[in-house]
């Protein structure tokens, strides 16, 4: 209906209700004189007027339909309507209370001058009460009490159909995505199939439950599925859903009602399922009727009758279909490989693609990629600084600034490093393209071990992964990982795993023998439940998509299940002299003013990467507040102080010459 008719027949309906409640004074006592036979007539025909503008059912007459009244509770609730919208009938009404004080509407006026009355109109059980039409002030019994129209049914009868205040701070419009990826049509289809052979009768729908992670991608197939049905669709956090049972049964009679008068379909989001909030969820959807579907991660005990779906985020091929037909075929060809890279790597969800999508296609032109390049481009950026926020808040995200001319080890090591790096950037073609993830998704992950010495370079070997693959990098902190109470040790490794299968961020698991160590003779409880620690955590090592980084200073103490699910074991060797003065040349920036150092003399000294470091920073502080160069004598200072942290002193022939 454009505007200018839904114009007219918001004034025919008005017109409409003027034309009733003149009816309806003709009929209380006093109100009418000598000319009643010719109001009579002029009523009639005020009502004949309005029914030819109208075109289609007036706001009463639909009502009276919709929520099948009788023809006195008709004539009441118009009654009720007119006492606050007519001045003339609130004084009708005080004069037939014969007292000026009332004028308002009571079950006894009605009773005494309404056509066809009949006491039951009033029953709890009657539409006027059951949904709420009108309110009884109950303080001088049912038949001497005020009634009230509802003011959401009063705006509804004069043609303003919005959503009821009551609900307003409860629910929100369920939004639609420009796109869907493949496999969500597909569920919006079988879902609208499953509605179609599942319903019983008018407004007798089956629930539909959407279990997934893709929570935007759920409510915009529930969205599609009440749009296809001609109606709208509201949401509701199950948070906001009362516990009380009293407060509940309100807000399901107040929903009933208003999925009548606008034509909506309910979205309940669920959290967690097993919560106080999702047990109030499921009581309320097992009594609101109508259209409702859910959404929630899982369900698995949350309806006895229902109809489920999954909803997860796309996968694959599909992930990138859902990029391709969202950036278009010319944004996707200046993609190019970055496009492939980023599908494959990122598990973003469909709102966060198409956002993304939109973000470059309206404010930066996406250059012509290149799965070799260092620089990332905006769509790899726009997926990395988008698919982050889940884990920066369950683990420390490092700075990565390093690159390959920062790592000193054999060139064995090196070719093995340069291996993992080769598996990420190549994860799509061989595991989509070529065919491997169809075969499971087990053994698919990149879980690595870098063993040795500390300070042989095994946490700067994952930096230098991170920054060459323009990927994040997240230490895992094992002290806020483990706990001591049971079941909780594995429910925060999965948080840390599930975050980090979204963002496809590199894991860093410093000193991993501490959280994968052997698991031991079952001797008592707490032996059992550390075994199911580790056992839980080889299970994740083992099916998670990205790339995992344990160090460790002591192989021999890792669990051997464990090592046989490591796809490359990398072990950093003590540096030998060669290695020490290719650190040494690497140890100072090119900023550093230095004099006479002998490079020859520094690499006499047995220390790792880590501490040669070290050496050299304290010693610029040294120098630098001595107003001088740094030196060898500078240096020989720092070295003893770092030796003195190991208890180890240095031997003489390792410091000759340097002062």
């Amino acid at each position: 209906m454009n505007a200018p008719l839904a114009q007219d027949w918001t004034i025919a309906n008005q017109q409409l209700l003027v034309a009733e409640f003149a009816r309806l004074k003709e009929r209380l006592p006093r109100s009418t004189g000598n000319n009643a036979q010719n109001q009579n007539a002029e009523t009639g025909a005020a009502l004949a007027d309005a029914r030819q503008l109208l075109h289609t059912e007036s706001a009463i007459d639909w009502l009276t339909a919709a929520f099948g009244l009788s023809g006195f509770e008709r004539d009441l609730l118009l009654l009720c309507a007119g006492a606050e919208m007519d001045a003339e009938l609130a004084r009708a009404c005080a004069l037939a209370h014969g007292d000026t004080t009332r004028p308002w509407v009571t079950f006894s006026l009605a009773l005494a001058t309404l056509e066809s009355p009949h006491w039951s109109a009033l029953t709890p059980q009657r539409p006027l009460r059951r949904w709420r039409l009108i309110d009884i002030d109950n303080h001088a019994g049912l038949a001497a009490s005020r009634l009230r129209i509802d003011e959401r049914v009063l705006h509804f009868l004069v043609g303003i159909n919005e959503l009821d205040v009551r609900l307003a701070h409860l629910l929100r419009p369920a939004l639609a995505l420009p796109r869907q990826a493949g496999s969500h049509a597909a569920t919006t289809q079988a879902a609208l199939a499953a509605l179609d052979t599942g319903r019983e009768g008018p407004g007798q729908w089956p629930v539909i439950i959407l279990e997934g992670d893709d929570p935007a991608a759920q409510e915009d197939i529930a969205t599609r599925c009440a749009d296809a049905l001609g109606l709208s669709c509201l949401a509701i956090q199950a948070e906001d859903i009362p516990l009380a049972a009293e407060e509940r049964a309100a807000l399901i009679t107040l929903w009933q009602r208003e999925a009548t008068l606008l034509g909506a379909a309910l979205l309940v989001v669920i959290g967690d399922p097993v919560s106080p909030a999702g047990e109030a969820a499921r009581a309320l959807i097992e009594r609101i009727g109508g259209l409702c579907l859910v959404a929630c991660p899982s369900a698995p005990a949350l309806l006895t009758q229902n109809l489920r779906f999954p909803v997860n985020k796309p996968a694959g091929a599909d992930r990138r279909q859902l990029w391709i037909d969202t950036l278009g075929p010319a944004g996707a060809h200046r993609a190019g490989p970055e496009l492939d890279r980023a599908a494959s790597h990122f598990r973003l969800g469909s709102r966060a693609v198409q956002s993304i999508a939109k973000t470059l296609q309206t404010s930066l032109a996406i250059p012509s990629g290149n799965a070799g390049a260092t620089a990332p481009g905006p769509l790899w950026n726009g997926c990395r600084q988008e698919s982050r926020g889940g884990l920066d808040n369950l683990a420390q995200r490092l700075e990565t600034t390093a690159d390959w001319d920062s790592l000193v080890l054999p060139e064995a090591q090196l070719a093995v490093l340069r291996q993992i790096a080769a598996h990420l950037r190549q994860r799509f073609r061989v595991q989509e393209e070529w065919g491997f993830a169809a075969q499971g998704s087990r053994g698919l992950g990149l879980a690595t071990l870098f063993a040795g010495e500390s300070g042989t370079g095994k946490t700067l070997a994952a930096e230098v992964l991170a920054h060459s693959l323009n990927l994040d990098l997240y230490r895992i902190d094992l002290s806020a990982v483990v706990s001591k109470y049971i079941g909780e040790t594995e429910k925060n490794l999965r948080r840390v795993f599930d975050a980090a299968e979204d963002c496809g961020a590199i894991l860093l698991f410093d000193e991993a023998d501490a959280l994968f160590g052997k698991r031991t003779e079952v001797k008592d409880s707490h032996d059992r439940h550390a075994n199911i620690e580790v056992s839980y955590l080889l299970q994740r090592m083992e099916a998670y998509h990205g790339l995992a980084v344990l160090t460790t200073n002591l192989k021999s103490s890792l669990d051997t299940a464990f090592l046989r699910r490591l796809r490359f074991v990398v072990q950093f060797p003590f540096p030998d002299q060669e290695q020490r003065i290719a650190l040494w040349q690497r140890a100072f920036p090119a900023a550093t003013p230095t004099r006479d150092l002998d490079l020859d003399k520094l690499s006499r000294l047995s220390m790792t990467g880590g501490s040669i470091r070290n050496i050299a920073l304290n010693a610029a502080f040294l120098a630098a507040d001595a107003g001088e160069p740094v030196g060898m004598s500078h240096l020989l200072t720092a070295a003893h102080a770092e030796a003195s942290k190991r208890e180890r002193p240095l031997a003489d022939a390792e410091t000759r010459g340097w002062a």
